[in-house]
């Protein structure tokens, strides 16, 4: 059956004392153990492999068409490892860590406790409705917390199925999904969350925060924008041109972390495009009706991209549309893979995050002036970069700021669980996956314990006593240079 979005709304009213009912479920339980959160963690991968069909089915539904094995591979199966990463490690990451005592405090215990921060608020995008929306449960719940989750209006029939599948394993004090549109978010991210997580477009990313700063809520932004990847010349044209193909087809384009635009040798750009047309071709022979081939999610974003194409084009860039049966694509948003080569920086394909089937093809002459392009922009995502030579690899990952990066690959660091994902600068801020989401949705809360023997009462006012005076001159030759 298919769900209507405008009957799916959550009232601010609701909103609220959903909030306030998972704040009071936090208070009487403001330490989950171990083994309560690893309950939690069973009870969301039993359910996944429980709807697992039907969350398959949604997604394909909302997107008209979105390849299963691609929802299999980059939303159902990353969040069970995650599940399982973390299920692994909760007691390790638990436990207090013992920390250094100054001689001023001694005979003293210092450690630091990791506490939940209480209810996180998750706002979804549309483009991976699933995995951005419970990879953040999963550090959540890790770390102790409740969450209420607004899905992507965008992703109506998934949304319906997430909220069916929490609702089967979680009461709403847990875990609660809130849907509706625009203004429903717009709502939910002004709510007093203890931390609030929203992936999606720059701008909004910058409204979100205003939002939370009303009160002062913490927050993690992923925001993706213009993640490039750097060819060395040295590099096999046709293998970089294979791993990139790879990577930017997936979700026709709309990833976050998909490579936006390629720097390649100058020279190498034709042949490069060739072996791109190549590679893609043999994997996706046909388009229109090609179950691999995810389509777009709605024709508002169909005419963004077609309005990228067209810009570029009468600027003057040369358009190679990868279309190898030859098909036409009225009445469908599916789009065939288009590179581009000759563009610049006037053009609207290089001024914003692409988030489709577009790969502009830039070149340079030195591997420093390519360098120095992606260094005057806005800080990346996510940056690829492909060379053999270690050392240059290593020095070129120390000169450059992105959120994550791979070296002789595209996109594949997201699917790894024991590092740190998130963005800098425009690209976003904060981090979660595995470990760093543990920390991420708890309160490092740094704690000294003082024994019967007080070491104060031998140096406390009068300050012109002996032992103050002799320690002071000690504490100042110890930590002379």
């Amino acid at each position: 059956m298919t769900i209507q979005k405008d009957t799916c709304q959550t009232s601010t009213t609701e909103m609220s004392r959903l909030l306030e009912k998972q704040k009071e479920a936090y208070l009487t339980s403001p330490l989950p153990s171990k083994d309560e959160r690893i309950d939690k963690l069973n009870k969301l991968n039993d359910a996944l492999f429980e709807f697992k069909d039907r969350l398959i089915r949604a997604v394909s539904v909302d997107f008209s068409h979105r390849s299963e094995s691609e929802t299999l591979m980059l939303e159902i199966i990353p969040l069970l490892e995650g599940i399982a990463y973390n299920r692994k490690r909760i007691r390790k990451w638990m436990k207090p860590e013992k920390r250094h005592s100054p001689i001023t405090l001694l005979p003293a215990k210092v450690e630091v406790y990791y506490q939940p921060v209480g209810v996180v608020g998750i706002v979804v995008p549309w483009n991976f409705p699933i995995f951005l929306g419970l990879s953040p449960l999963i550090g959540a719940i890790s770390a102790g917390n409740k969450a209420m989750i607004k899905t992507s209006e965008f992703a109506p029939q998934t949304s319906a199925i997430i909220k069916q599948m929490l609702a089967s394993v979680f009461h709403e004090s847990e875990v609660t999904v809130i849907e509706g549109e625009v203004e429903v978010s717009r709502a939910f991210t002004s709510l007093p969350f203890d931390h609030l997580v929203f992936t999606g477009a720059t701008n909004v990313g910058k409204q979100v925060m205003k939002s939370a700063a009303e009160n002062l809520t913490p927050v993690t932004l992923e925001l993706g924008g213009k993640s490039p990847a750097i060819i060395h010349n040295s590099f096999p044209i046709k293998e970089a041109a294979s791993r990139l193909a790879f990577g930017k087809a997936l979700n026709a384009g709309q990833v976050c972390v998909s490579p936006d635009y390629i720097m390649c040798p100058e020279g190498q750009e034709h042949e490069l495009a060739k072996a791109f047309v190549d590679i893609f071709s043999t994997r996706y022979p046909n388009i229109r009706n090609n179950a691999d081939y995810t389509a777009i999610i709605s024709e508002r974003q169909l005419a963004r991209l077609n309005n990228i194409i067209k810009d570029a084009e009468e600027k003057g860039a040369t358009i190679i549309t990868i279309n190898p049966a030859d098909e036409t694509f009225e009445g469908t948003r599916k789009m065939p893979m288009t590179l581009m080569l000759n563009v610049n920086d006037d053009m609207l394909v290089m001024q914003e995050e692409i988030f489709g089937p577009i790969l502009p093809i830039l070149t340079y002459t030195g591997i420093k002036d390519a360098l120095n392009y992606i260094s005057a922009k806005d800080r990346p995502l996510a940056l690829y970069y492909f060379d053999w030579d270690k050392k240059r690899a290593d020095e070129v990952m120390q000169s450059t700021h992105s959120g994550g990066a791979c070296i002789n690959d595209s996109m594949t660091h997201v699917m790894v669980d024991d590092i740190p994902f998130g963005g800098i600068g425009a690209s976003g801020m904060g981090h979660y996956h595995g470990h760093e989401g543990f920390l991420n949705f708890s309160k490092a809360k740094g704690i000294v314990r003082k024994g019967r023997i007080n070491t104060i009462d031998f140096i406390a006012p009068p300050w012109n006593n002996t032992m103050f005076r002799l320690l002071s001159k000690f504490q100042l030759w110890r930590l002379k240079r």
